[in-house]
């Protein structure tokens, strides 16, 4: 090619000295993004959080509620274990701890405490078991001994299954 002939388009190519785009014949320097770039990024976002929230709200609710049910086996495995143990239901949840049948009594997952337990005693339509393990008719024999047969959530919220927490 001849000398001082130009060819093709030389505009937005980056020159080497200094790192600024040429333009033209005046060189300017090249920063941010455009206000159409900017609001794509914040819609896409936008989007992803609708999606993404609610699904985490509801693991959250699986969480207490897998939670609430291990506490729940873990207590009423103690007061078999007592029972069985002892020969009587713990007068008291802190029976249970004082015992070593459990380390601490747990908090209920929805009311965040474990001072809202709901006790349930013993009552007459459970058959009392007689000295062999066997049970015997209701009203046969006096009721077992001890305040504590079984316990409740106290939260008055209703589960992902329809049925509400302290009736599970």
């Amino acid at each position: 090619m001849a000398a001082g002939i130009k060819t093709g388009n030389h505009r937005g190519r980056r020159t080497e000295r200094d790192g600024r785009w040429a333009t033209g014949g005046a060189l300017t320097t090249a920063r941010g993004f455009t206000l159409i770039e900017l609001m794509i990024v914040l819609a896409i976002i936008a989007i992803l959080s609708a999606i993404a929230i609610p699904n985490y709200q509801w693991a959250l609710i699986r969480a207490r509620e897998a939670v609430l049910q291990e506490n729940l086996y873990g207590i009423r495995s103690a007061i078999d274990q007592f029972h069985a143990d002892q020969g009587r239901y713990p007068e008291r949840l802190e029976d249970l701890t004082a015992r070593k049948y459990l380390r601490s009594i747990p908090k209920d997952p929805f009311t965040r405490s474990a001072e809202t337990w709901i006790i349930v005693p013993p009552s007459a339509e459970l058959p009392p078991e007689t000295a062999d393990g066997n049970t015997a008719a209701v009203g046969t024999l006096p009721l077992p001994k001890g305040n504590v047969y079984d316990v409740q959530s106290g939260s008055e919220l209703i589960g992902s299954n329809g049925i509400p927490y302290k009736d599970w």
